[in-house]
């Protein structure tokens, strides 16, 4: 387990691109550092967040989210739209923490649940999740690519 008080958590800038560009793209989605600027600037508060986990100055994983108001109820939600955390490092809480993290800053937005999804090609995450209370029963997810 890695020492949480020797983790920082803090919002991510610019300077953290090169290195999430890597996580996102050992994870399968290729993405460069100027891809990720990009996408920080349209992940800016107060509706959407980039949250990283660092420890001595070095970034170990991030989470990004989004705060959405939900038409059939007069309330908000927050979608975990990434969470990735450096394989040297996994099982040992981090993921836990951005987790965490993320959900306080839900709760801070008013969101009353959290929702996210964990492809059935990732065993590992989807037991993360369950484990930290997320219900895979709730509902059926459908796509169509435009």
């Amino acid at each position: 387990m890695t020492d949480r008080t020797s983790v920082d958590l803090r919002p991510a800038t610019p300077d953290d691109a090169p290195r999430i560009a890597t996580l996102l793209s050992d994870e399968g989605y290729p993405a460069g550092p100027s891809d990720i600027v990009s996408r920080l600037e349209r992940f800016a508060p107060p509706d959407s967040h980039v949250i990283v986990a660092a420890l001595d100055g070095e970034v170990l994983g991030f989470v990004a989210l989004h705060i959405l108001l939900r038409f059939e109820h007069a309330d908000r939600i927050s979608r975990v739209l990434a969470l990735v955390v450096d394989p040297g490092v996994r099982e040992r809480g981090i993921g836990r923490l951005l987790m965490a993290e993320a959900e306080r800053v839900a709760r801070e937005h008013g969101a009353v649940f959290v929702e996210l999804t964990a492809g059935h090609h990732r065993p590992d995450a989807r037991r993360l999740y369950e484990s930290l209370g997320y219900d895979s029963t709730v509902t059926t997810y459908l796509r169509k690519r435009l």
